[in-house]
């Protein structure tokens, strides 16, 4: 990125950011950002968490409310016109009364929800109640794979896509777009027709990579699997060429030439307005990422999601806030990695899951820091959709989870109608992680999930098994028949962290 933009850019942000500020006068506002790569849950975080506090959840690490402080939570108006607002009573309905899982982020989407607390301190309590806005900003992660972009040209963006493409564990993926790359000099006079052929191979190739056997993470372009209303535009028509990383500049009129131009309007008309409108007036940001689900595919997996999640932390702007700093920069001061879906071990596992994320997350971590951001890392599941239970295998006592498995599960060549409660021995994770990162780094011996303990009691100990889609749990009612709000693992612990101070 040239000077003069990043110049230009940063005016913008100090424009948008004073704006902000001065709405802020009347009431405060926390702009929470949710993001996570493919199926890592942010639709139902967000979902449980505003339920939770509508409702008057079960959130004792949470102190405002724990304390009994908190004297409301309310829903308000959409603040930003030209962004689509969450929609959080479909959601909700989706869970509690059909019990299915909401449909997954597809788009960026806002949604507003109003506190009113009483102060933990005595002089702040003779001024009243306060009240903070809490904006929710809810975008797919794989945005985020996108900013690094901004700082790298055509022929470094290309140079790294087709060194990834020929590896090992892609290159039985890609073999359709690199035989048609193959046949295509990037010096010949530009083509749409070579152009399309190329482009659509290209997302073939990653939508392969994103399949649940693959569960592959670094897959930029990311708006190329969620085109939206660009899909077919030329902004979303260019693939990477087989050049260098530091190749010359291209010559006018040819394929090269054609692809690059259409690269830097990529940068230009999708990059960077998602940069300016969203990203880089963010507060505090959570980060939901699937560890298991990495964990079931392989050591190839795994390696892909580190190195997305080094990527995706090179994208945000931490550092410590100030009141005065705000106004002109505004910067992330507390980052939340979150390893989702902890329903599906036994608690005891839950700080092997931690600590397995932390070292995912480690470089990321030391950079926020470094600049003066708070970081924290815990293993968290928005909706509890399992319960804990003791069963008896082989004359052993064996630590389990029950659940309802979703219509069409299929366990042992069993599918269920998601109405039939199983019982799972989650087994254990590895005590320390270094066992499993050296797996990861050798990539000679195969990660398998039935050898690091994941299996199922009741003769489901199939070496290939998934781990399997429980369904959202069944509400329970009070005598008066109000509906209890929806069940979490540390779901107050995240709140506590990401908003607490600004309650106290």
């Amino acid at each position: 990125m040239s000077l003069l933009t990043t110049l230009t850019e940063e005016a913008r942000l100090t424009l948008s950011n004073l704006t902000d500020a001065a709405s802020d006068l009347a009431v405060p506002s926390v702009r929470l950002g949710v993001t996570g790569l493919a199926r890592a849950g942010k639709t139902v975080f967000i979902t449980a968490l505003v339920h939770n506090l509508l409702h008057g959840g079960r959130l004792p690490v949470f102190q405002a409310a724990a304390g009994g402080r908190l004297a409301q939570a309310r829903l308000q108006p959409q603040p930003d016109d030209a962004v689509p607002r969450f929609d959080y009573e479909s959601h909700v309905a989706a869970l509690v009364n059909d019990r299915i899982w909401p449909d997954s982020t597809r788009q960026v989407s806002e949604l507003r929800l109003t506190l009113e607390f009483e102060s933990a301190h005595f002089f702040s309590r003779q001024f009243g109640r306060g009240k903070i806005h809490i904006d929710l900003i809810d975008y797919p992660g794989e945005w985020l794979l996108d900013l690094p972009l901004l700082s790298k040209s055509y022929a470094e963006f290309s140079a790294s896509s087709i060194a990834r493409a020929r590896a090992a564990n892609r290159s039985g993926l890609a073999d359709d777009f690199l035989g048609i790359l193959g046949n295509l000099d990037p010096d010949a006079p530009e083509s749409e027709q070579d152009a399309q052929k190329l482009s659509s191979a290209f997302k073939g190739y990653l939508k392969s990579c994103r399949e649940d056997a693959h569960a592959l993470s670094m897959l930029p372009p990311g708006r190329f699997l969620m085109p939206g209303d660009l899909d077919g535009s030329p902004a979303l028509t260019f693939a990477p060429l087989d050049i260098a990383a530091d190749a010359t500049q291209a010559r006018t009129g040819t394929l090269r030439a054609m692809m690059e131009r259409r690269y830097e309007a990529y940068k230009t008309h999708v990059i960077r307005p998602f940069f300016r409108n969203h990203f880089a007036r963010l507060d505090r940001q959570i980060v939901l990422v699937d560890v298991l689900h990495a964990l079931n595919a392989g050591p190839h997996a795994v390696s892909d999601l580190e190195a997305a999640l080094g990527e995706v932390l090179t994208a945000f702007r931490p550092g410590k806030q100030s009141w005065l700093a705000s106004i002109l920069s505004r910067r992330i001061d507390r980052i939340l990695f979150a390893a989702t879906k902890a329903d599906h071990l036994h608690r005891d596992d839950h700080d092997r899951l931690e600590a397995i994320l932390r070292r995912l997350v480690a470089k990321g971590i030391e950079h926020a820091e470094f600049k003066g951001a708070e970081v924290e890392v815990l293993a968290m599941a928005a909706v509890r959709a399992t319960r804990e239970a003791t069963v008896r295998h082989g004359g052993e006592l064996l630590p389990a989870i029950l659940g309802t498995p979703l219509p069409g599960e299929d366990v042992n060549g069993e599918r269920y109608d998601g109405s039939t409660e199983i019982a799972m021995f989650p087994g254990d994770l590895p005590e320390s992680p270094d066992r499993l990162f050296d797996m990861v780094e050798s990539n000679t011996e195969k990660l398998d999930v039935a050898s690091q303990g994941l299996e199922s009691v009741s003769e489901r100990r199939d070496r290939d098994l998934q781990f399997v889609r429980f369904r959202p749990p069944r509400l329970d009612q009070t005598a008066e028949g109000l509906t209890l709000s929806l069940p979490h693992i540390r779901l107050d612990r995240a709140l506590q962290f990401l908003i607490g101070d600004h309650l106290a």
